[in-house]
């Protein structure tokens, strides 16, 4: 059985640590990365990381994680979040734990943001804690599949 969680942000998200810090903070998306792989680590999980600012790269990394049986899914869609059909239809296709992820609150911006695709297939929203919900996310998910720390 796998052991890799699939972690995947969208569109700007290369940005981070420079854009609109007042709302995303200082740190950049090197340093989510990092702290991915060293979350997953403690629960003898492998991460496997992207960012793409194209919607279709996106449905092809969910498709993988897919084919390669990977044991979670951890998304970020960004701007996808409001807008795509197509990556919802994608992740509907997936049998491991989708997680969806936000470092702002949504819910506390504009109304726009409060609407959701992939929270109908996800098992669980994390949003507001910065980069740590996804530390937050990858542990969860750990309970979820029954990884040990």
């Amino acid at each position: 059985m796998s052991n890799v969680v699939y972690v995947l942000n969208g569109p700007n998200l290369n940005l981070l640590g420079t854009r609109e810090p007042q709302i995303y903070g200082h740190a950049t998306l090197g340093d989510v990365e990092k702290l991915c792989r060293e979350t997953a680590k403690k629960h003898g999980l492998a991460v496997e990381f992207h960012q793409s600012n194209h919607e279709g790269e996106m449905i092809d990394w969910i498709q993988k994680a897919r084919s390669e049986k990977a044991v979670g899914l951890i998304i970020n869609p960004a701007g996808y979040t409001h807008t795509s059909v197509a990556i919802l239809d994608a992740l509907t296709t997936m049998e491991a734990p989708v997680i969806e992820v936000h470092i702002s609150n949504v819910h506390a911006r504009e109304s726009f943001r409060r609407r959701s695709y992939v929270s109908q297939v996800a098992r669980a929203v994390i949003c507001g804690f910065g980069i740590d919900g996804y530390a937050l996310a990858i542990t969860g998910l750990a309970g979820i599949i029954g990884a040990k720390e």
